[in-house]
């Protein structure tokens, strides 16, 4: 049991980690219903082409992120991931608070 909560919270730093992967995190959460290109991530947080790699890279191997393999490539969150889904409840929680 210790285990899994171990894990969980691993999973969350490594999953949040540095303010790029969270504002990559948080754009695809904010917009559950649409994939991106490396490109529209780039324009929409701000961040430089190889951050948004890295960190897309990072996200995908956790199972946040989907990959579609277009060309380009496209990402969207993956909002079957366990912990992601409570992620979007709590932004949901927080969109309401603020309305």
């Amino acid at each position: 049991m210790i285990n899994n909560k171990r894990n969980i919270w691993e999973d969350l730093e490594d999953g949040f980690g540095g303010g790029s992967r969270f504002r990559i995190l948080l754009h695809l959460a904010l917009h559950p219903e649409k994939a991106y290109t490396k490109y529209a991530l780039v324009k929409a947080t701000g961040l430089r082409t190889p951050s948004v790699a890295e960190q897309l890279r990072i996200l995908v191997d956790m199972g946040w992120v989907k990959e579609y393999p277009f060309t380009p490539r496209t990402y969207q969150i993956n909002a079957d991931h366990e912990i992601v889904k409570c992620f979007l409840e709590f932004l949901e929680k927080i969109r309401r608070l603020t309305e």
